[in-house]
């Protein structure tokens, strides 16, 4: 409150005054203005972002953008948790271009976010969920639910659909109501689940994942599942790679189980079919 006083921000004002676009302001910020300012990106007036990328994508058009990339994330919930599972390749259409990447946004200690599809768009707008999530608590001393964080993420990219946004997120906590999984997506969809699989390689990860789910699963076993349908994606989709980064999430909170090579993995399931 004291910053926002010497920084000149009137919190009187019901209002905002700022015009986020290139024109004329009203007046001076205010604390409306500051917030919105906060939470959106300033894009010219009177022009449609989207018609205006339509024609680098449209089929007849000389110049054209197009993102190829590929990964493998799931999630799925069963008696003792939640299991997250993602491998750690970036890919740039052929090229490889990280084995390191870190899929896996901890958004706080029981809040998790997946990354697939564009790097930049789900690093950068799953830390905005971050701030926003702490917002809350600090405003409401009570930790944001999984479907309200989850239905937060959704709002904030629906206002910028049809802009490029290249987003395929799961959405992964505990609150009062138990575990919570939920697919965000680059359009605002949102789906409530009990597994998800999202990227590239998510068809040969469905296939494992579909034959050894069930609730009842045992720690170790969940553990087993996850790597292993993570180890198969990758084996078949070449933009799948890395290392399996494994996350439980828990009524504590969530804990990183390992981290494993896939190539570790490769000769041990091997030895196992002899």
């Amino acid at each position: 409150m004291a910053l926002a006083s010497v920084c000149g921000f009137d919190f009187k004002a019901g209002k905002s005054k700022l015009s986020l676009g290139f024109g004329e302001g009203f007046g001076g910020p205010s604390a409306v203005d500051a917030l919105a300012a906060s939470q959106s990106f300033t894009v010219p007036q009177g022009i449609d972002i989207s018609q205006n990328l339509a024609r680098f994508t449209d089929e007849k058009s000389d110049v054209k953008i197009h993102f190829d990339h590929g990964t493998t994330t799931l999630a799925f919930k069963f008696k003792d948790g939640v299991i997250v599972a993602v491998d750690s390749r970036a890919t740039a259409g052929p090229y490889i271009a990280s084995q390191t990447v870190k899929k896996v946004i901890e958004i706080n200690p029981y809040l998790l976010g997946t990354m697939a599809g564009g790097a930049a768009d789900c690093s950068f707008w799953e830390r905005v969920l971050a701030q926003q999530c702490r917002v809350y608590e600090l405003r409401n001393k009570t930790r944001i639910s999984v479907a309200a964080a989850s239905k937060l993420l959704a709002n904030i990219v629906y206002d910028y659909k049809g802009m490029g946004l290249s987003m395929g997120t799961m959405i992964v906590g505990w609150d009062k109501r138990g575990p919570g999984l939920y697919y965000v997506d680059s359009d605002g969809e949102r789906l409530d689940g009990s597994v998800f699989s999202v990227g590239s390689g998510s068809v040969y990860a469905y296939g494992v994942l579909d034959s050894g789910y069930k609730w009842d699963l045992a720690v170790d076993e969940a553990y087993d599942l996850g790597k292993r349908a993570i180890y198969h994606a990758t084996h078949r989709d070449a933009y799948s790679g890395g290392v399996v980064n494994l996350y439980h999430m828990r009524e504590t909170g969530w804990i990183k189980v390992s981290q494993t090579d896939v190539q570790e993995l490769h000769f041990k399931y091997k030895a196992e079919k002899k």
